[in-house]
């Protein structure tokens, strides 16, 4: 009898489960249950809410935040402009010798010497200085990152992060996607993995390195250190007996690299530089004569590599470069007010937002649900719209979206950011409907105590769950 009343029990608690609201269902699931929830999902063309669940809440956006900061820049500045690096220099030149320094002034281009562009760039700034008949430089090649303050490192950053190649310092000269791949050796089980070397190589770099060879199967390793100094603190764990192993952290200095770089391009390529490379984080206000500017690939191309990658370093620098709207040097503070200032004025308030960076690591940033789809169907309307939502990875398709949602019916239907740190899973972005309507949503998970697929799942079946509602 009493395993029949719980049969009973449990065969009800199934249909009720089965015709509860989606919104219940994603509350009441396991992995989310004690989390903090935040939902608002917007019919775009009817103007109808189709959900909302404390859509106000502020929650903390992790990489979604990069939709604020790529859709400001592209509602600024516009899908075809770039950023450019100058070269320059201070004295004179005289019968082939420039009785001065070289500077390379960098003005926020994320791109520099990335995996899609290389460093052939080198060559042409090289060819520029030897066409202006300079053989012999006295000074030195200087790298100018004093476009931006020297505050390098975001104060919302946590150590955890920091030095890691997705939470790399912040110059307004990037060089490498600012990102070094340590190479180890990993070996039996319980060694400490050996150091063999860097790529790019950074001269004097050294590491403290802490870095076990266990049983996992996965990179464990982490990278810590501050920018502009020259050690780097290696802990974690690598698989063992696994011959080369790489990992991966941040370049500590990228406009003195590039400035090394580009001396040992010149002087290969004939042209003697007597002073050793050096560089400014703060401007030394001397006088220069432009020599050559390299710009940037447009603004539209690297937003799209920003939101499908999800790439910290490119949303984050594309946030401080609008710093340089209310002055400068840019500064992470007056990049911040310029986002609130932007979109208030379209109708979207951020006063209560917290917004400490660009690309989402800080765990301080808190910003709503309404406040995403606020923001999306202000996108929908833009002149920009086609190139914002070309950023956006789609369902089961590409970026960052590729495995979600794949082989359901919101295959290819969601274009959208992702957002993901331990115990938060959020997105953000349009969903297109059959009968040509489009939604507007946002869905923000955080403080979940489920596995970050048990949350992903979770999120997914309340997707699907209101499509299938309203299809």
């Amino acid at each position: 009898m009493c395993m029949r009343r719980l049969f009973l029990l449990l065969g009800i608690w199934g249909v009720l489960w089965a015709y509860a609201a989606p919104i219940d269902r994603l509350t009441e699931n396991p992995a989310t249950t004690w989390a903090n929830i935040g939902v608002y999902i917007k019919n775009l063309t009817t103007g109808e809410v189709i959900d909302s669940y404390r859509s106000r809440n502020l929650i903390p956006p992790a990489s979604t935040m990069k939709l604020f900061s790529t859709a400001t820049a592209l509602e600024s500045l516009g899908a075809s402009a770039r950023y450019p690096t100058i070269i320059a220099y201070s004295g004179y030149i005289r019968e082939g010798v420039l009785h001065g320094d070289l500077y390379i002034r960098g003005y926020g281009d994320p791109t520099l010497g990335n995996l899609n562009s290389g460093t052939n760039f080198l060559y042409h700034w090289s060819n520029a200085v030897r066409k202006a008949g300079i053989r012999t430089i006295t000074g030195s090649v200087i790298g100018d990152a004093s476009y931006y303050d020297g505050d390098a490192l975001n104060p919302g950053w946590i150590w955890e992060d920091v030095g890691n190649y997705y939470a790399p310092g912040i110059f307004a000269i990037a060089y490498m996607d600012n990102t070094c791949h340590v190479q180890l050796r990993s070996g039996p089980v319980g060694s400490v993995a050996t150091v063999i070397k860097t790529l790019p190589d950074i001269p004097g770099l050294t590491f403290e390195n802490h870095i076990r060879c266990t049983e996992i199967d996965y990179d464990g390793a982490f990278v810590h250190g501050l920018p502009y100094q020259n050690c780097r603190y290696l802990t974690g764990s690598v698989p063992s007996n696994r011959g080369i192993f790489g990992v991966q952290g941040d370049i500590p200095n990228p406009p003195l690299l590039l400035a090394q770089h580009f001396t040992a391009r010149l002087l290969a390529d004939g042209v003697e530089v007597q002073g050793a490379p050096r560089y400014l984080s703060e401007s030394d206000n001397r006088p220069t004569t432009q020599l050559y500017t390299h710009y940037s690939d447009t603004l539209g191309s690297i937003i799209a590599e920003t939101n499908m990658r999800s790439i910290n370093l490119y949303a984050e620098m594309i946030f401080r470069n609008l710093g340089a709207r209310r002055g400068l040097p840019c500064t992470i503070h007056n990049a911040a007010e310029i986002v609130r200032d932007f979109w208030h004025n379209r109708g979207v308030d951020l006063r209560t937002a917290q917004i400490l960076d660009g690309c989402g690591l800080a765990p301080q940033d808190a910003i709503s649900a309404e406040h995403f789809v606020n923001l999306l169907e202000y996108m929908n309307r833009s002149a920009n719209r086609e190139v914002f939502e070309a950023s956006l990875p789609v369902s089961g398709v590409s970026g960052t979206l590729k495995f979600v949602l794949a082989g359901t019916e919101l295959q290819g239907r969601v274009h959208a950011k992702s957002g993901t740190i331990k115990g938060t899973k959020n997105y953000a972005g349009y969903i297109l409907m059959p009968n040509g309507d489009r939604w507007a949503f946002a869905v923000l998970v955080n403080s979940a105590t489920g596995k970050q697929r048990q949350i992903q799942r979770a999120i997914e079946q309340y997707l699907l769950d209101v499509y299938q509602a309203n299809k």
